[in-house]
């Protein structure tokens, strides 16, 4: 799922490459993907892009006229920008991975598509961001929160840390790839409950929530859309490396799995050399 660190990357490339353009026309080609019926998708032609911003995960596409194209790229979506399409005839709703098309006067633009049959991408055209519910029910950004408010957002919300980092609405921009990595960083169990750490421990995670998500950004921005996941994947040190060696310490990284997710830890670097029982059932002390 693309975090804070890969759309605030496709934000930067919209806005050097898509801003001051003029959107030809907006194609919905997966009727479900929008979530929005007034403005119509009508409602953009002939508009200049004028901004490309990030509200935790959410991209928000400003076009001239108070318009937002606000994106939810959900777990398998993404943006793929094209220098030319290869057919100027309207997409026709069907089952491809293109959800959303976004044609420029210049025969650019940009597809969001999404892999596999769980289809979750969500686009909304708003004349405000508030009115999309996911960014209104958004917490603090994790990479803009000072210690203060990182430590209240945290303590409000009782629970294993690796869910309550997770939580959009404590605080926004993280997911499951840097919230395994900030917890490594940071030398803490997932599943160390958030109202039993210290102050010293709550700091720790705070500095390795900035460094973690700052580092990304660093990486990230700048960079081509299309290069945007290779990049992620390289700079990972235990996120999707179950059975490799930790770049730290070199103990073997291990996985815990759920239903429908799975997390990445290293024993020796967040659990006194403990191996967490499988599922959301450890007795470990945290």
């Amino acid at each position: 799922m693309p975090e804070l660190p890969e759309v605030e990357a496709l934000a930067g490339y919209l806005r050097q490459r898509a801003v001051g353009r003029r959107v030809d026309r907006l194609e919905i080609a997966a009727i479900s993907a929008l979530k929005t019926y007034d403005p119509a998708p009508s409602a953009v032609a002939g508009r200049a892009v004028v901004d490309a911003r990030r509200h935790g995960k959410f991209l928000d596409v400003l076009i001239e006229g108070d318009l937002h194209l606000v994106v939810h790229l959900a777990r398998a979506g993404w943006l793929h920008y094209r220098e030319a399409f290869p057919s100027t005839t309207p997409l026709r709703p069907g089952k491809g991975p293109i959800a959303v098309r976004v044609r420029l006067d210049d025969g650019s633009g940009f597809d969001l598509t999404e892999a596999g049959t769980q289809k979750k991408l969500a686009a909304y055209l708003v004349t405000d961001p508030a009115a999309v519910p996911g960014v209104a029910k958004l917490g603090p950004d994790a990479l803009a929160a000072d210690l203060p408010t990182f430590t209240e957002r945290l303590r409000s919300r009782r629970g294993q840390i690796k869910g309550v980092l997770t939580d959009q609405s404590v605080l926004s921009g993280v997911g499951n790839a840097y919230s395994d990595e900030i917890l490594h960083a940071a030398k803490l169990s997932p599943f160390a409950i958030t109202d039993r750490l210290t102050d010293a421990q709550l700091a720790a995670l705070h500095a390795a929530t900035r460094q973690v998500l700052g580092d990304a950004v660093e990486r990230s921005v700048g960079q081509r859309a299309a290069e945007l996941k290779g990049e992620k994947r390289a700079g990972l040190k235990v996120h999707a490396r179950n059975g490799l060696p930790c770049p730290v310490c070199g103990d073997t990284v291990r996985e815990v799995s759920f239903a429908d997710s799975s997390l990445q830890y290293c024993p020796t670097c967040q659990t006194g050399g403990k191996p967490l029982a499988d599922r959301r059932l450890s007795r470990l002390v945290r």
